[in-house]
């Protein structure tokens, strides 16, 4: 089964879901934003993406702009920030055993879906 990490709040997080349910894909949510990943948790799906942390990061949240934005961050502090702050992590991310996509491009989700 898959998982999806979602923040209802977000179109492109509920237009993922809406693709799963119209394919009858089967899948588990992790609501990130209330049930907030640990550190250890955002290194695996760091892993799972295969990306570098800043990848992870939505670099437009006003979170970011104030405290992080042109700071020369380690990865661990960045992971820490997404941890401290998980409104920091790009959404949705779908994992599908021990690979992880980050949902927002529908064709490109398709693709990993296979």
């Amino acid at each position: 089964m898959l998982t999806v990490y979602h923040n209802p709040r977000c179109g492109k997080s509920r237009n993922c879901l809406a693709f799963l349910e119209a394919k009858n894909i089967p899948y588990e949510t992790v609501l990130y934003l209330t049930d907030n990943p640990s550190y250890t948790d955002i290194e695996n799906l760091i892993q799972k993406l295969n990306i570098k942390p800043i990848e992870l990061v939505r670099t437009k949240e006003k979170i970011w702009i104030e405290n992080y934005k042109n700071k020369a961050l380690t990865d661990s502090q960045i992971i820490q920030a997404m941890t401290d702050n998980p409104i920091l992590i790009e959404r949705p991310i779908v994992i599908k055993n021990n690979k992880a996509i980050i949902g927002r491009d529908l064709e490109q989700l398709e693709s990993f879906l296979g």
